[in-house]
């Protein structure tokens, strides 16, 4: 009985400390949308459309791995790259109602930084 409770605990522990699935799943990635209401209507409109389609090339919403080296460049940079455009992606990531604080916030959601 001691040591079925002792293994209960150790995979519960265990558990515990298993970091989240760095890839959203295609369930997951259909309903995360930014706690701001501004920001989850221009969320739907620019940019979930390539950022929840794997096959775009888009990083995933939320996707941590795709995430972090772009995450290193700094806000500074990946803000540039959505004004500018880059890659594949349209200069202002194709929302001309966003503002720059809008962008700011919609990149730190993409990103899993925030604004859930």
């Amino acid at each position: 009985m001691k040591r079925i409770l002792i293994v209960a605990i150790a995979a519960l522990a265990a558990t515990a400390c298993t970091p989240p699935a760095a890839k959203p799943t295609a369930a997951e990635l259909a309903v995360l949308a930014p706690g701001d209401a501004r920001l989850a209507e221009l969320y739907a409109g620019a940019c979930k459309t390539c950022h929840t389609n794997p096959q775009s090339g888009a990083p995933l919403t939320h996707d941590t791995e795709a995430w972090a080296p772009r995450w290193k460049q700094g806000e500074a940079t990946l803000l540039d790259h959505v004004v500018q455009g880059y890659k594949g992606m349209p200069a202002l990531g194709q929302c001309a109602a966003c503002t720059p604080d809008d962008l700011k916030a919609l990149i730190r959601f993409l990103a899993g930084k925030g604004e859930d």
